[in-house]
């Protein structure tokens, strides 16, 4: 159930001081959710139906959305994200800060770590710090998930994933659940990582998943494809792609690497979570755009669009499709929104007296 935090009668009772509501004081607490509480809170199902409606506000102007500031480490080995944005149908504002360090894949650290923190709208209080590592994994592979559960053939069968780190492992329960997979092969450029994932992968979801040892013996015939790494340098070209194959490609957000080469975009339908975004962050996008083989017009739309019916999507059987994906504040807020209600609802996380309130 969801439930409004507007004004002081909905605010949460452990939220209340204890002489009772704002008049007699405030105990400002704020909720802290860790990363094994978010895993619960937030399965992949019911984030890809969250996800679909974040992207359907951001598509009706419903949102503010800010592009976001990195700070970059010297020699770029390491970056901090700010990613900030206002819902107004779930009247909250936020923002996730996360660290971003490619070098992290392979070792006992997550690439992404951070905390997506939220406020309710009418006096501006701190609600929730998140753990933003779970959130990232779940909510990318979730959009990806909304992405082909609208561009992908109905029959698509054949899975391929590029990469076996995290967005791997959450891109393939997603893809399961969005499409009826017979097939799975994965591709790492690290034919260990590889190894272990297959076989953790393949015991997790009953389904065998196939080790190959390129790219483009992973990709071959393949329905559809996620790209999951960390390559500044395109992996996936486009004399790889069968026709009618859809793509999610997940692994860039910088404007000056990419996973697909240009021929590979220019081949593809391109739709996108957000169009101001793409032309400033998505190198999968800027790249081809700089060498002049496409335009901005070769943006056909974005994801929230597709589901208020304002844009087409797939148009042929035979056609390729791409979904680039950025990952956006909204998508973050939306999901901490979520896990914030059921955690109320349950009585998750760990309340912490953090401040703010006039004495």
């Amino acid at each position: 159930m969801r439930t409004s935090l507007r004004g002081s009668e909905s605010i949460p009772p452990f939220l209340k001081g204890e002489r009772g509501g704002f008049k007699g004081g405030v105990f400002m607490q704020i909720l802290i959710v860790n990363q094994s509480e978010v895993r619960q809170l937030l399965p992949m199902a019911e984030c890809i139906e969250v996800m679909a409606e974040a992207l359907k506000t951001l598509a009706r102007g419903q949102a503010i959305l800010p592009l976001r500031p990195v700070l970059w480490l010297p020699e770029k080995v390491g970056a901090l994200g700010m990613m900030p944005a206002y819902m107004e149908d779930l009247q909250i504002m936020g923002l996730k800060i996360v660290s971003v360090f490619p070098g992290n894949h392979g070792t006992e650290y997550d690439s992404h770590m951070g905390a997506v923190m939220i406020f309710e709208t009418k006096h501006g209080q701190p609600l929730a710090i998140m753990d933003a590592t779970e959130i990232t994994a779940i909510r990318t592979a979730a959009v990806s998930g909304v992405a082909t559960k609208l561009l992908a053939r109905d029959a698509a069968r054949d899975l391929a994933v590029l990469g076996s780190g995290t967005q791997a492992r959450t891109h393939l329960e997603a893809m399961l659940l969005c499409r009826k997979i017979r097939r799975v092969r994965v591709w790492s450029r690290n034919h260990e990582n590889g190894r272990q994932f297959a076989e953790r992968e393949s015991r997790r979801h009953n389904i065998q998943v196939e080790l190959m040892p390129t790219v483009q013996a992973a990709v071959h015939g393949a329905d559809i494809i996620c790209t999951t790494t960390s390559s500044p340098d395109p992996i996936l070209l486009g004399k790889y792609l069968s026709a009618g194959a859809h793509i999610n490609a997940v692994g860039s957000s910088v404007p000056f690497a990419r996973e697909l080469d240009t021929e590979a975009v220019v081949k593809s339908r391109l739709f996108v979570d957000r169009r101001e975004s793409t032309v400033n962050e998505a190198g999968d996008f800027l790249i081809p755009k700089k060498e002049g083989a496409v335009g901005d017009g070769h943006i056909q739309g974005e994801i929230g669009e597709i589901l208020l019916g304002k844009v087409k999507g797939r148009k042929s059987q035979e056609e390729i499709t791409l979904f680039k994906s950025l990952g956006l504040a909204v998508e973050d807020l939306a999901s901490a929104d979520h896990i914030y209600k059921k955690a109320i609802e349950k009585g998750a996380g760990t309340r912490v007296e953090f401040g703010g309130s006039r004495r």
